[in-house]
């Protein structure tokens, strides 16, 4: 079986040269980048159409894989931001001097070489290349191979800028699609210093229970919004609709919508209009079946109990009547991902209340779901929502890429 060892080795070797790149030359170097792919957007679309008729217009990961003129732009303006945020390595988290004259330090540093395995997405190719070279972290990519075409280009482009620099095109290596090369990541302790998946949540399990390099799981998203029945209805239908259509396959949509049995019907109502406009399937419990089957809903499903906590990535979500927060709290503590959770509300306390008893990345106040992102939320970009408590929560961006050594100077002290 043809081996991955010799591009690990030399991402591993090249780890040395981005960590020592002075601050002003990886910011030159992003800048640079960001240019070549706005000079060769009709490069990149003209690839990835090529993974786009690969895939049928019915698969929810079509949009997902797709770069437009407008996505390649939305790319370059996030790496021009990375660009401009301050480098997290280097940094000093204490420093003192011993009684017997020891001076030590705790700075940051970069994690050495990142290990990122997704799906779909190319755009991910650009975010955690460029995150990793701004924070001095080397990055393996081992993306899906329904966007080969797309990520081989990308990641040319960035290797003619490295080339450009003099840097080793090593920083940024692009992984066979082979599946038998997946194993071989997860065991490269020697090379590889911390592995993110990023993608489904057959993909995550794989490689949480197969891995011998530390994981940071990234991805899936089982969101909630609650609609409680002091919400101001007209903008709780506004945000339902918001966070479930706006883009359907990505981790940040609505999955489930709670509402309280008060406003059930007035909230059914508002909402179900902008829900049909994009042909949503609903998957309602009895109580809200019996409302939507009275408003003609046409696509309206009995849910069963694989419906929520289910993850749906496409034009689908479940519905279900709750009586007060309490139980509202109770279904979200039981399915939820602890990715992103909403509630709808007028009553300060209450919406408190929930949002420091439910225990998951990002919590919403009157607000979609689908803000929990790297660049909105001011940090440029990310390589992934983690849903962890371990090193990092909620968007995986700069500021998380690094980690913390000891640097401890002394003339001639023993112990």
């Amino acid at each position: 079986m043809e081996s991955i060892q010799h591009l690990l080795y030399q991402a591993h070797k090249a780890s040395t040269a981005i960590k020592l790149l002075e601050d002003d030359k990886k910011k030159a170097l992003l800048k640079r980048l960001a240019i070549i792919l706005s000079e060769n957007h009709a490069l990149i679309i003209e690839e990835n159409k090529k993974d786009l008729d690969k895939m049928p217009d019915t698969d929810p990961k079509k949009d997902r894989l797709l770069l437009n003129d407008a996505r390649i732009a939305d790319l370059c303006t996030s790496i021009k931001d990375i660009a401009a945020l301050p480098d997290p390595a280097g940094q000093i988290a204490l420093e003192h001097t011993t009684a017997n004259g020891l001076f030590i330090q705790k700075k940051t540093v970069p994690l050495g070489v990142v290990g990122v395995i997704y799906e779909s997405r190319p755009n991910v190719t650009i975010d955690v290349a460029a995150l990793c070279i701004r924070s001095g972290n080397v990055c393996v990519l081992r993306g899906g191979s329904d966007a080969l075409n797309t990520n081989i280009c990308l990641v040319n482009l960035i290797h003619s800028t490295l080339k450009e620099f003099g840097l080793n095109q090593a920083i940024v290596q692009l992984l066979p699609t082979d599946r038998k090369h997946i194993t071989e990541m997860l065991t490269a302790v020697k090379y590889i210093d911390i592995i993110i998946p990023r993608g489904s949540q057959q993909l995550i399990d794989f490689v949480r229970e197969n891995s011998m390099v530390p994981v940071i799981e990234t991805g899936a998203g089982v969101c909630h919004t609650y609609v409680e029945k002091t919400a101001l209805l007209d903008n709780a239908a506004a945000i339902v609709v918001n966070a479930k259509v706006s883009r359907p396959s990505v981790c940040n949509a609505l999955d489930t919508v709670l509402v309280d049995e008060e406003v059930a019907v007035q909230l059914l109502k508002l909402a179900t209009p902008g829900l049909l406009n994009y042909k949503v399937e609903i998957f309602a419990d009895d109580d809200s079946y019996a409302i939507l089957n009275q408003l003609q809903y046409p696509y309206l499903q009995h849910a069963t109990a694989e419906d929520f906590g289910r993850e749906f990535l496409d034009f689908k979500c479940s519905v279900k009547i709750v009586n007060g927060i309490d139980e509202a709290l109770e279904h979200i503590g039981k399915y939820s991902s602890k990715h992103s959770e909403a509630i709808i509300s007028e009553d300060k306390p209450l919406a408190e209340r929930f949002i420091n008893e439910v225990d998951a990345a990002a919590v919403y106040v009157n607000a979609s779901t689908r803000f929990t992102d790297g660049g909105v939320f001011g940090l440029g970009a990310e390589i992934g929502i983690s849903t962890q408590k371990l090193h990092a929560r909620g968007p995986f961006a700069l500021e998380k890429l690094v980690t913390e050594k000891w640097f401890v100077r002394g003339d001639g002290q023993v112990r």
